[in-house]
């Protein structure tokens, strides 16, 4: 069976630390913090840039030697409001003081240097639809590729309403083939509403070398190296997911399952 969900460390402190290494790959990088109000958390950047998300709570930020101020203000994730969050260069260092208690995410990808640090949202990021029926879910692009923001990261959360699917129809990109498919590796951390829910999460490949079927429960992040990915939320469960992309090329196409590519029709 593949590696490919990882479990928190615990509920307080740094409680993910993956990196390309330990993935098994070569581009995407994320940790994640849960911090009580008053401590503090702190990085250098080295050759990575990193997209700062305030998955709730609200902290204090100093980054690339300038002070930010106060980020943040949804105290709970599931009011679906727009995030804040902050650009950090590569090789430079940030600091996060909680004022209140605060979930961060630290979304890390090949830096190339050059871009200064700075604010994203919660200006400019409006909560969209995407699909259909049980296929709809609520989008809020943070850094995707109309966004100028980056040199590697594509970032976005998604709010998948109960009893829905998403990530769905099934799609990959996995082959550096620009414009037909781009190649980016990608992490899903997950939340779940009521948080003693699961959410189910399938990653395979059509010739099925590949073929994983996950529970996946509250701050769980699932590794996605190749393949499709969809993934569903039970009855009586929201389920949320921050999506971490990167790779050779800062662009996102993909290839639909073809079984299912009809559905898209």
């Amino acid at each position: 069976m593949a590696n490919l969900i990882r479990k928190p460390f615990g509920d307080h402190g740094k409680i993910h630390e993956i990196t390309p290494a330990g993935a098994g790959w070569r581009y995407v990088g994320f940790s994640l913090y849960r911090l009580r109000a008053g401590e503090s958390a702190t990085e250098s950047t080295g050759a990575m840039e990193a997209i700062l998300v305030m998955v709730e709570g609200k902290a204090i930020f100093t980054a690339a030697d300038k002070d930010w101020g106060k980020l943040g203000d949804r105290m709970d994730v599931f009011e679906k409001t727009p995030p804040h969050c902050l650009y950090v260069p590569n090789g430079t260092q940030w600091e996060a003081k909680a004022t209140t208690d605060c979930t961060i995410a630290v979304c890390l990808a090949p830096g190339r240097g050059g871009r200064a640090a700075r604010r994203i949202g919660p200006d400019g990021i409006s909560l969209t639809q995407r699909g259909e029926g049980s296929n709809a879910r609520y989008i809020n692009n943070i850094a995707m590729e109309a966004e100028d923001y980056c040199d590697s990261l594509l970032v976005t959360e998604v709010f998948t309403p109960t009893g829905h699917w998403s990530s769905y129809p099934s799609h990959r990109h996995d082959e550096d083939d620009f414009p037909r498919i781009t190649y980016l590796e990608e992490t899903y951390y997950h939340r779940l509403n009521p948080p003693q829910g699961f959410g189910v999460q399938r990653v395979y490949t059509e010739d099925g070398s590949l073929d994983e079927t996950m529970a996946v429960k509250n701050h769980d992040v699932v590794l996605v190296p190749r393949g499709h990915h969809p993934c569903g939320a039970p009855y009586g469960y929201e389920m949320y997911y921050l999506n971490v992309m990167a790779g050779p090329r800062r662009a996102w196409r993909f290839q639909a399952d073809a079984d299912h590519e009809w559905l898209m029709k």
